[in-house]
Parts: C-alpha cells; sequence; structure tokens
C-alpha cells in the first residue's frame, strides 16, 4: 500500500513538529507492511529526520532534518487528561452524514457497508473481487480510519442486470443497497458522527473533558490534517515533493530503499534487496497492502526505468502524495497561527470562509478598522473563520502578512507554486477554514467489561479529522 497508509493509526496521531516535548509518549503503530508488524513502542526524536518516530527506527543514510508536517500546537496550554484511543475497534465508531439520498435507478449501485479494524484499500479490494470490477470502478465520499467501527456509503458501475450477491467476510458487511445515476465522489457527505471511548483513564475526570469541549465549541478547533494524511514513516509529503519535482529516482528510492526516512528495522532486508536490484525478490517481501511498493518493484523487474515505474504506480496513490504535500503546507500555516492566536481571527488580507458553506470572499490588506471589527465579531461569533491554502491554480492567494505567512510555509517545506499546476496536479486547489466547529456533542463516561473509560460524541464537517479534537482533550500522542 505504499508509505502512504491513509487510514492507518499511526497516520493519524497528531504530533506537531514544533512540540518536542510530546516526543516520548506512545502511540499505536499496529499496521503490518514488508510482512511485518510496526512495533508498538515510545516516540523519540530521530537525528536522521529531526523529528519525533517510534523508538528503534533505522536508516542507513546520512541524516537530512525536515519538518515535521504532523499537526502542531495545541490551542490549550494544559497537559491534558492523558488516556490511549483505540484499544479496541468498537471504541472509536465513524458514521458518514450523507449529502443526498440515492434516487433508486441509475447504472450506480450504493451500497451501505460496515467494516471493523480495515483499511481502506482492502476494503475497495475486498469490493473490487466480489463485484469483479477494477478499483477505478468504485466511488467512496471519504476514507475512514482503519481500526475502527465505520459506517459508510461506497459506489459500485454496475450495470442492472448484475445481482449484488451476498458478500461474506468477517469484517465487511453488506447493510443495503440502492441505485443512483452518479459514481459516489470524495467530499460527497455532509460530514461525520463519531463515538469515541478514551481509555486508560479516570472517568472522574469527565467533567474537565465536559468544560474543554464547552471552551472549542465556543473558540472552534484548529482544523489540521491528521497523521493519516502523511503516512506511517511520515514521507508521504516527501513522496509528493520529489514526485512533483519529477525525479523519479529519488521517489522510488525514499519508497524502496534503505537510505531515505527512518523505516521499522523488519523492513531492512526487503529495502537492502531493491538496492541490489533484486526487484523480484524485494516485490515478494512487501505485504499485501503494500500495493504501490510492489507494483513500482515488478515494473522495474521487468524492465522499466524508473520513471516507467513511477507511472506505473496507480493515479489515486499519487495524488495522495500531493495532497500530503499541499497537507503539510497548510499545517505549517495553520501551526503558526495558533501559536500567534489568530487561526480564530480575521486579519486584514485574509480570505475568509463562511461557517458551513464553501463560500470564500477575500479581504483588502488596506481594510478599514470599522469593516475589519465587523468581521472580526462574525468571526467571534462562528459566522466566519480565516482559511488555509490548498495550493493549486485557481486557489486565492491573500494579501499583507496572511500571504507572507503562507510563503513562508511553502519555503520551509521546499514546495513551489510551479508543483500544484497540470499535470502534475490534478484538481484547481482551494482554501480551506483555519478551524471548525462540532455540533452535537456529549459527554459521559462509565465502565464496561474492559475498565473505565470517558466517551465523547460529536458532529464534525466532511475533511475534518477527530483525533485532532481528541488531542485538544487528551493532549498527547492519540494513535
Amino acid at each position: 500500500m505504499s508509505d502512504m497508509h491513509p487510514e492507518r493509526d499511526d497516520a493519524s496521531a497528531a504530533d506537531p513538529a514544533q512540540n518536542p516535548s510530546e516526543s516520548a509518549e506512545k502511540r499505536d503503530s499496529s499496521a503490518s507492511t514488508a510482512r511485518g508488524r510496526i512495533p508498538v513502542g515510545p516516540l523519540v526524536m530521530h537525528p536522521a529526520c529531526g523529528f519525533a518516530l517510534p523508538e528503534g527506527w533505522i536508516t542507513l543514510g546520512p541524516d537530512q532534518p525536515r519538518i515535521d508536517p504532523r499537526p502542531g500546537a495545541r490551542v490549550a496550554q494544559d497537559a491534558g487528561i492523558g488516556g490511549v484511543l483505540k484499544q479496541r475497534p468498537e471504541d472509536f465508531i465513524v458514521e458518514e452524514i450523507p449529502s443526498y439520498t440515492p434516487s433508486g435507478e441509475g447504472e450506480h449501485i450504493y451500497l451501505g457497508v460496515q467494516k471493523t479494524n480495515m483499511p481502506h484499500t482492502e476494503m475497495l479490494a475486498v469490493l473490487g473481487r466480489h463485484f469483479h470490477v477494477d478499483e477505478s470502478a468504485i466511488g467512496f465520499a471519504g476514507m475512514k480510519d482503519r481500526v475502527a467501527v465505520t459506517h459508510q456509503t461506497v459506489s459500485i458501475h454496475l450495470p442492472v442486470d448484475r445481482p449484488v450477491g451476498e458478500l461474506r467476510h468477517e469484517r465487511l458487511a453488506l447493510m443495503w443497497s440502492k441505485r443512483h445515476s452518479n459514481k459516489l465522489r470524495r467530499g460527497h457527505l455532509r460530514g461525520n458522527r463519531f463515538s469515541i471511548r478514551i481509555r486508560d483513564v479516570d472517568p472522574m475526570q469527565v467533567r474537565s473533558v465536559k468544560k474543554r469541549m464547552e471552551e472549542l465549541a465556543v473558540r472552534g478547533i484548529p482544523d489540521y490534517f491528521g497523521d493519516q494524511r502523511f503516512g506511517y514513516r511520515v514521507n508521504n509529503q516527501l513522496l509528493g515533493l520529489l514526485h512533483a519535482r519529477g525525479d523519479a529516482q529519488a521517489t522510488l528510492d525514499e519508497m524502496l530503499g534503505a537510505r531515505g526516512t527512518p523505516f521499522p528495522p523488519h523492513q531492512l532486508a526487503t529495502r537492502e534487496l531493491y538496492e541490489r536490484g533484486e526487484f523480484e525478490a524485494s516485490a515478494a517481501s512487501w505485504g499485501h497492502n503494500d500495493q504501490a511498493e510492489r507494483i513500482a518493484l515488478r515494473a522495474l523487474a521487468r524492465g522499466r526505468d524508473a520513471s516507467g515505474a513511477v507511472r506505473a504506480i496507480p493515479g489515486h496513490m499519487k495524488n495522495f502524495w500531493l495532497s500530503a504535500l499541499q497537507g503539510a503546507i497548510y499545517n505549517e500555516v495553520l501551526n503558526a497561527r495558533v501559536i500567534d492566536g489568530s487561526f480564530a481571527e480575521i486579519l486584514p488580507g485574509d480570505v475568509a470562509v463562511l461557517a458551513g458553506k464553501s463560500s470564500i470572499f477575500p479581504i483588502s490588506s488596506d481594510v478599514d478598522a470599522e469593516e475589519l471589527a465587523s468581521l472580526q465579531a462574525r468571526c467571534v461569533a462562528l459566522d466566519l473563520s480565516p482559511t488555509g491554502p490548498i495550493h493549486g491554480p485557481k486557489m486565492i492567494q491573500p494579501q499583507g502578512r496572511p500571504l507572507t505567512m503562507e510563503q513562508a510555509a511553502l519555503a520551509r517545506v521546499g514546495a513551489e507554486l510551479s508543483m500544484f499546476t497540470p499535470p502534475i496536479l490534478e484538481g484547481d486547489g482551494a482554501r480551506r477554514p483555519l478551524r471548525i466547529t462540532m455540533t452535537d456533542w456529549a459527554v459521559d463516561a462509565g465502565v464496561d467489561e474492559n475498565g473505565g473509560y470517558i466517551r465523547m460524541q460529536f458532529d464534525l464537517p466532511k475533511g475534518a479529522f477527530a483525533t485532532v479534537l481528541c488531542r485538544e482533550i487528551m493532549g498527547v500522542s492519540v494513535e
């Protein structure tokens, strides 16, 4: 599945590049890759990359410090309540809130599915085999957490005369089916509903959690991209950067070799096979979910050069690398604005977005004081928020100080605006709110057969990461 692993648990641990005090916290990294399992253990500052990774990870290459793209500074100033997420899949329940109901007619079959402890890519593979279709025929509104119980909708491009059939799988169940005229696309949902149990905490801390949730409901939550975006090695953004530069050999070396970003030691032999040119043997050593690795290696084994091997990797995987690069730049901007407090303020030159809408509008860098005060009052009331960059050819640029901050973030990541244009990038770019709000939230606590817990329930808009909210409460690496 490549270093992207968008649904990995360890990929959503929201630890900042700028917060080394959290480097010793534990997080779940139970996913398997290269015929082994990523060991659970404490995070330590790794000199080879300059940010926190699991203790014991290695690289044979030189030290190459770079930014940590994961979520940065928290709004909260205290240590949080601690605790652990996802001890069991049923401790993390996600339900999509759809934006429309299928009509009952059309060439696409919409399916309500429940997956348990299953990666997104495995779900696609299971559905593809069951319906005898390529993954390109499968649509989905968003990728969901791996270690979780998730309820979501997918679509299959399927002729009307083809039966759905009974799907028998211990971790994937079909709940309903109904036809519709179009493929389900990314973003075709209003949001997600979460029910999350925090374990290894004193249930009596529920009052502190309720108070913190009340504060976040008033001020808003930093809308960081969570660690899912950056992969278990925290290098998806680097793969995106190398790919955008057109450096196919460096892209392969980072993904497959032993001299790039640190990796679990059990992968060393597999990566050394690649470096010795034993491509077929290296491909056979990767796990079933490591699709990009195996595809690229088999292309090399068939005699393709580096560029051909990168071209063989499915487009949606390379697009995910580029989205990680966009996310790294955005997180840099948001981190700076959380630190200075302006993530919940309107600055002259900002591009603002109306709450709950996609409507954005630029604010002049020389806006007069009266208008700025009015805009700020609306911001305090959560009617609008400032935005950060998702770079692309049609993205609206801010002015003044916000533009300076975004240019600085672009430079720190090592990217250039020319990387975010066709044919390198699919899409136009966008503005992402620097904060989001939760709705329909509640907090309770209790004890069950697995011990004490504090449970948080809330709705978040599409694209928001529940683990970022949990990190504000827990104050530690959450996965």
